[in-house]
Order: C-alpha cells, then sequence, then structure tokens
C-alpha cells in the first residue's frame, strides 16, 4: 500500500445513549450510517473499524461485517476488516488502540485516519489535504475549530499502543499536546463536516434536514 494511502479507522463502539439507536445503523439514504461513512472513503482501498458495545446489532443489520473480523471483506471496492474491542467500558481510546492493534498484526503498518462515528467523513477535496499533508499528526480545522478525521503517523499511532486506557491522561487529544508544536500540522478545510458532532437525535436532524433531495 502507498504511504499516502492510509487506512480509515471508524471509531463504532459506544454505547450511543444518548441517540438511543447504535449511531453507525442510523437509517441513511435507504442504507445505513456506517456504510455511508465508507461509501464517502475516497481516498483509500482499506477501512478498519471498531466495534464494541452491542456489537451483535451490527451484524444482525450488516451480517457481513461479523465475516470481517476473520478476513477482509470487501465492499464496494474497499477492503473491510472488523475489530472488536473487549473492554469499550475503557472508552474512546481502548477501541483506537484494539483496532491500531490489529491493524500491526493484519497489515504493514501505515498512517491511519481517525474517525469517530459521529463525525462525518469530509468531502474527498478536503480529506485529500488531510492526507497529502505530511507530518506525526495531522489535524482538519474548519474556521477556527479543530476536528476529524486526524491523521495520525505510524511512529505517533505506535506510541499510543502502550498506554493504560483506564489511565486519566489515556486521551487522545492529550498525547497530541504533548508534542512539540513542529511535529503537529493544522490543515485548513472548507467543510463544516469536520467539526460536526451526530450524538443527539435533535442533532441528526438537522443534519439530515441539510441535504440535498435525493
Amino acid at each position: 500500500m502507498k504511504k499516502n494511502n492510509p487506512t480509515l479507522i471508524i471509531l463504532a463502539g459506544g454505547k450511543s445513549s444518548r441517540m438511543k439507536i447504535l449511531k453507525g445503523l442510523l437509517p441513511y439514504k435507504k442504507s445505513y450510517w456506517i456504510l455511508a461513512q465508507m461509501d464517502a472513503f475516497k481516498a483509500g482501498e482499506t477501512v478498519c473499524i471498531g466495534l464494541g458495545f452491542d456489537k451483535e446489532l451490527y451484524f444482525d443489520a450488516i451480517p457481513w461485517l461479523k465475516n470481517a473480523i476473520k478476513e477482509p471483506q470487501t465492499y464496494h471496492g474497499k477492503k473491510v476488516r472488523v475489530v472488536i474491542n473487549q473492554t469499550p467500558e475503557f472508552g474512546l481510546l481502548s477501541t483506537l488502540q484494539a483496532v491500531l492493534r490489529g491493524i500491526d498484526n493484519f497489515s504493514t503498518p501505515n498512517d491511519v485516519l481517525i474517525l469517530p462515528i459521529d463525525v462525518p467523513l469530509l468531502k474527498a477535496s478536503e480529506v485529500g489535504k488531510i492526507i497529502s499533508e505530511e507530518n506525526e499528526v495531522v489535524i482538519p480545522n474548519y474556521r477556527q475549530k479543530n476536528g476529524h478525521p486526524v491523521k495520525l503517523a505510524v511512529g505517533f499511532w505506535k506510541s499510543l499502543l502502550g498506554l493504560d486506557p483506564q489511565d486519566q491522561n489515556a486521551r487522545l487529544d492529550v498525547q497530541i499536546k504533548k508534542l512539540t508544536s513542529t511535529a503537529v500540522s493544522i490543515v485548513n478545510v472548507d467543510d463544516e463536516n469536520c467539526i460536526q458532532n451526530l450524538n443527539t437525535p435533535e442533532s441528526w436532524k438537522a443534519f439530515i434536514s441539510k441535504l440535498p433531495p435525493e
């Protein structure tokens, strides 16, 4: 795989307690939101999904995801892997660590793009800006606000594997702040999806209302 062709990591291991339904299974254009997130990834061919709480609901809705635990599954031209976080109660970083360990085991380590399930992936042109910037960490910024997806270079994300997910400093943002300023690039993007946070029924309804008619 090319160095400039990172793996997209979709973090979907939470309870979605405020949304009242697993965010990845929200109905979206006659499909599911998690599939739409994969479809939106035009800049690479490998996607790795981190699941945790209520993973069986994902498997009931999209059966081939269960097969992707053992071996890559092809979805719309992309190679998709699924990694299960056995301790999702430890939070987002524990799911990220589980996925990163999986990537370290079953593929050649590569840069990764980190995308929480509740942040819509940016349009392809803006994702391209993030990918083309070379640094330990690359963060997109929309109108003075940082967002996602964040790109992590191999050397940096490997350093996350040794963290204790129960430690109060075991957060991606905290670890990024420990880096020197020259190791972090901020890239201005022209897509407000960068700072979306679709974690309540109200935020989802507002997001859907802005979509163009099919």
